[in-house]
């Protein structure tokens, strides 16, 4: 089974921005429908946007507008652009098909002063 790998997470101040990565090990994504999804400290993972392989979008009511899910199938790679972050956008953000299948690490979105 596939399994992917998320990089770009840190920490970043109150409006600030951070750009994610995630690509698949081992495998192309090109046919999948992905997600990126976030789990916050005592919260359940939720998915905040979805991507499909043409590119139409999908994107949660607390992300809409800020969030920018894209993908680059030539490169095998799904990103997520973040702007004017607030302090409840800090979770583990973890990329994964959409439905899911193997979890990977995740990468730590950090938003305070």
């Amino acid at each position: 089974q596939v399994q992917f790998v998320e990089s770009g997470g840190g920490l970043v101040q109150p409006g600030g921005s951070l750009s994610l990565s995630c690509a698949p090990s081992g495998s192309t994504f090109r046919v999948y429908v992905m997600g990126w999804y976030r789990q916050a400290p005592g919260q359940q993972r939720e998915l905040i946007a979805s991507i499909t392989g043409g590119g139409s979008t999908n994107y949660a009511d607390s992300v809409k507008g800020r969030f920018t899910i894209s993908r680059d199938n030539g490169k095998n790679t799904v990103y997520l652009q973040m702007n004017s972050l607030k302090p409840e956008d800090t979770a583990l953000y973890y990329c994964n098909k959409v439905p899911t299948g193997l979890w990977g690490q995740g990468t730590l979105v950090t938003v305070s002063e």
